[in-house]
């Protein structure tokens, strides 16, 4: 046990109250390129500790990057408890739990330097206006928690994370694309990023229209990550349940979408990969959505105990803040075809590859509506150039009761999402040309 966390340990058991004591060290190393230049390298390390007491029923919190004044520490989280929330939920108890360190060496800063610039060069061999971004971050991690009833638990990461992003202005048309990847215990497929960019122009290289209407409309897994897949995120989590701000609130048990939709939670797998939460509750694998059917919400310590029910290993913090629902990773068992013969039956139709933000959406009815930062059109199942100001939106239930199929084939987009391309047959398009 880290010797900060054990004193914070130490200091609460001596004032008679519990505690759920959260370490976290990290080193990050960051280094950029843009507008085909080196702009910065850096190292940025954090250690610090989150706090959370029970006193009097009341939950208190406090956090600090400052270890030398740990009793400051406790009492702040002392004082929040006397405005604090009346405690709902327990700390973990007797949870041990401990992952072995990882030995990978992160990659050297001049070799990712010189990488940066092969990438930009192999841009440029293609199209030497191209303004090129690239980015890189060498993280890594250790996070401890214990509490006052017995929990101990401990893991480390290291990740890599690469991107490669342009910008090509033609006139007062401005097309901007990326590509990226992020790895843990080993490096991203440097190669595969920037030919990812240069497939992505090369179908944008000439212009095609659409008009409004409803068309068949294919997403990547990057644009159904932060559409799709982030408004199944919101609407399975206990939280959004509690607050009746989820759809799905009368639908446990029952088959609401097409058999073949499969949402699971593996955290075996992935660059999130881990055994236990943020607040020392093992993590599980579940299926959310199982042929259609509606299995379960995800849930914390705390929206558990309001919706009556048990933390499902859900609760994640971001840095030194309080833990909040979150999802490991969202997985979506892929389907039987393959992304050619999905492409070929559209007789006229949209890809949907990057969105702007994770667009708009009515979560009590399920709807979304995207904005498209780089899309495509497809003539007699073929890709015939890229089309702009256009705007897709759809309902969930009838998207995925509209089903053509996904993508024989899955891959991560960033470190929590696996998804397949897939294949609705009709979504509302609007094109302002």
């Amino acid at each position: 046990m880290n010797e900060s966390l054990a004193k914070v340990i130490d200091l609460a058991k001596q004032k008679g109250i519990e505690a759920e004591v959260y370490y976290l060290a990290s080193q990050d190393t960051p280094i950029e390129f843009s507008n085909n230049r080196l702009k910065s390298l850096q190292t940025k390390a954090v250690k610090g500790i989150a706090l959370r007491i029970i006193k009097d029923g009341r939950l208190g919190f406090a956090s600090s990057s400052d270890l030398t004044r740990l009793d400051d520490l406790v009492a702040g989280a002392i004082a929040t408890s006397e405005i604090g929330d009346p405690v709902e939920f327990e700390f973990a108890d007797n949870v041990q739990l401990s992952e072995p360190d990882s030995n990978y060496q992160l990659p050297s800063t001049d070799k990712l330097v010189e990488i940066g610039k092969e990438a930009i060069a192999k841009v440029h061999e293609y199209n030497s206006d191209i303004l090129v971004d690239a980015g890189f971050d060498m993280g890594s991690s250790q996070v401890q928690l214990a509490t006052t009833s017995g929990t101990f638990a401990q893991q480390s990461d290291n990740t890599v994370s690469a991107s490669v992003s342009g910008n090509l202005v033609r006139g007062e048309d401005f097309l901007q694309a990326y590509a990226y990847q992020v790895t843990r215990d080993e490096e991203p497929d440097y190669e595969q990023i920037v030919q990812d960019l240069l497939a992505k122009y090369r179908k944008a290289e000439q212009n095609a229209t659409i008009k409004s209407g409803s068309y068949p409309v294919l997403f990547t897994p990057f644009a159904a990550a932060s559409t799709i897949g982030g408004l199944f995120k919101t609407i399975l989590s206990g939280q959004a349940f509690v607050q009746k701000s989820s759809p799905l609130i009368d639908k446990l048990g029952q088959k609401v979408f097409d058999e073949r939709l499969t949402l699971t939670e593996d955290p075996t797998l992935g660059v999130s990969a881990c055994s236990f939460d943020d607040e020392g509750t093992p993590t599980t694998t579940k299926n959310l959505i199982e042929n259609g059917v509606v299995k379960q919400f995800y849930w914390n310590r705390l929206w558990a105990a309001r919706g009556g029910k048990t933390s499902t290993g859900n609760g994640f913090r971001g840095g030194l803040s309080r833990p909040g629902t979150s999802l490991v990773n969202l997985c979506l068992t892929p389907g039987k075809s393959t992304l050619a013969d999905l492409i070929a039956g559209m007789e006229e139709g949209i890809i949907v590859d990057q969105v702007l933000g994770a667009g708009q959406s009515n979560q009590l009815a399920g709807e979304f509506s995207v904005n498209l930062d780089l899309g495509y059109k497809v003539e007699k199942g073929k890709i015939v150039g890229r089309v702009k100001n256009t705007m897709v939106a759809g309902n969930v239930f009838e998207a995925f009761n509209n089903l053509v199929d996904f993508s024989n084939e899955a891959q991560w987009v960033g470190a929590s999402s696996y998804l397949p391309h897939i294949l609705f047959a009709e979504l509302g398009v609007a094109s302002r040309n």
